[in-house]
């Protein structure tokens, strides 16, 4: 299969993608899942191209992988575990069986424990020891903290609860600076860490719980834990009804949709945290209903492969025109990377095709006037993936949305169509130069073009549409994985660096010998030692 792309490829790959235009090209080369359309006409894709993808699903058994997912077989076959963050969302949906017994009901009461929990935080009946709670810490790493981070930024028109602060480094700027803000006797500490040992979460936890114990009695008693180790979070004081745990089944970047996003339940209240399950839902039945070429997760996926795989474009770009979603690129970042940064297939054997791109971005238009130069002009192609809303939140700013949209539809175009030497031979003549100078200006403007792009677009994004959006991506990363023969699911890559800081700790504290270290690392110790470590 992968030979037969690459012949098409080899065929295809000079042509121009402005030349593939008809008046059915847009409508026949996009996908739409309810209010959502995702246009990848503007790619190098075409009829016989996206056939051939098609054909890696079946290839690859896609359509028996999703089924297996879904009904909680282990697919995470190195740690033998089921992946069943879909069941967090299947809120409407009938039962999710994990070796014979139904998860749903317990779900459900975890669910519904986190909004008797977050409506007491809201209203109030959860008091700190000054009142009201007026703010919330959430302390995690990875998953526990990108995800929340993100979605309570993209909602912020729904927030009517308590101010959200996140914190995720082990640098101290970190915790220094979101404490610093905050009244300990009026702020909640979540902890989200599902063993309550991660070492990052752990050390912030502490370094929290130090800075309320110096004006609160008990300040534990102000602190929730998203954690299965009941054992630990008892240990450091959390009451057990603070306490909110998740099975195995639901990995780190792909929690958020259960005890992991209390604080944006707790931001926007349980209502609107429902319509972002229902909205990662209908995604997840979209998925599992929809024929290949009108199925958007599975396009999505065939043209980061079509990108990646077969034309060999090392990174794609994630440019979402609203800014509410600032922070998507990064939760990305770990979504895809850690998910399809792998070496090696399910049986161990080095993949024969390369792994996952970089994933990089930022929102425009904030980003044309940092790296758009050298997505334009640079010489190497990366493909870009848009998302623009119809309409933003400010209606008495249409007008400047409508500019914002204006500026997002300009860059694919532009990047599409590129211009000509021609063309700026014209524009440098109009500048008043003549001669060798005239092309030589004109060199300095012209645009390759040619640069293939996506757009996602919806109405506006409300909690329903984010849930989409983040399902939609989740989806794509599996159904890349499963052609790629790869165990999305595991992260075996975060482990050896974290072993090596265990072992370095005592060195850098001075309390053992950097002998044994390579050069490079003993010398840097020295270093910082001598400049204050």
């Amino acid at each position: 299969m992968w030979e037969a792309l690459k012949t098409h490829y080899a065929a295809v790959h000079g042509r121009e993608i402005k030349n593939l235009f008809d008046d059915r090209r847009a409508t026949e080369f996009s996908a739409r899942c309810g209010d959502l359309l995702f246009d990848y006409s503007k790619t190098n894709i075409d009829s016989a191209g996206r056939d051939l993808l098609i054909d890696l699903l079946a290839n690859a058994k896609v359509a028996e992988k999703r089924d297996a997912m879904f009904s909680g077989e282990p697919i995470n076959m190195t740690e033998g575990r089921a992946v069943l963050h879909t069941a967090l969302r299947n809120i409407d949906g009938e039962g999710v069986y994990v070796e014979g017994t139904d998860v749903m009901p317990a779900v459900l009461e975890t669910l519904s424990r986190m909004e008797r929990f977050a409506e007491d935080v809201r209203s109030g009946a959860f008091q700190g020891a000054g009142g009201k709670i007026t703010d919330v810490v959430n302390i995690g790493i990875g998953g526990s903290d990108l995800g929340p981070a993100m979605a309570v930024k993209a909602l912020s028109p729904y927030h009517d609860g308590p101010k959200c602060h996140f914190v995720s480094n082990v640098d101290p700027a970190d915790i220094a600076e979101v404490l610093r803000g905050c009244d300990p006797a009026t702020t909640l500490v979540i902890v989200a860490s599902k063993t309550f040992t991660t070492i990052e979460t752990m050390t912030n936890a502490r370094t929290a719980k130090a800075w309320m114990g110096q004006s609160v009695d008990d300040p534990a008693q102000q602190f929730a834990a998203l954690s299965t180790a009941g054992d630990k979070t008892s240990a450091f004081g959390i009451p057990d009804a603070h306490v909110f745990g998740f099975e195995d089944w639901v990995g780190g970047r792909y929690s958020m949709w259960g005890p992991i996003g209390l604080s944006l339940m707790i931001a926007i209240g349980a209502d609107a945290f429902k319509a972002f399950l229902r909205g990662g839902q209908a995604m997840d039945l979209h998925f599992r209903s929809a024929k290949w070429e009108e199925n958007m997760p599975a396009m999505l996926a065939l043209v980061g492969v079509w990108h990646n795989q077969v034309c060999g474009y090392t990174t794609r770009a994630v440019l979402p025109y609203d800014n509410r979603l600032a922070r998507l690129p990064a939760y990305l970042q770990q979504l895809e990377m850690e998910s399809n940064g792998k070496r090696v297939s399910i049986d161990g054997q080095d993949l024969t095709v390369d792994s996952g791109p970089v994933v990089w971005g930022e929102p425009g238009t904030n980003g044309q006037h940092a790296f758009y130069q050298l997505i334009h002009q640079g010489t190497r192609i990366i493909p870009c993936e848009f998302m623009v809303a119809a309409r933003g939140h400010e209606e008495d700013l249409h007008h400047q949305h409508q500019l914002l949209v204006a500026n997002c539809l300009a860059q694919s175009e532009a990047l599409m169509k590129g211009r000509s030497l021609e063309e700026a031979m014209d524009i440098s003549g109009k500048l008043g130069f003549d001669g060798a100078e005239r092309e030589r200006q004109a060199r300095h403007r012209v645009f390759p073009g040619n640069r293939p792009s996506t757009t996602l677009a919806y109405p506006q994004l409300d909690p329903f549409t984010l849930g989409q959006i983040i399902a939609l991506y989740e989806h794509r990363v599996f159904v890349e994985g499963a052609i790629l023969g790869i165990n999305s699911y595991d992260q075996w890559g975060v482990e050896l660096g974290k072993e090596l800081a265990t072992a370095l700790q005592p060195v850098v504290e001075g309390r053992e010998s950097a002998d044994g270290k390579d050069d490079s690392t003993a010398g840097l110790v020295t270093f910082l030692q001598k400049n204050g470590l």
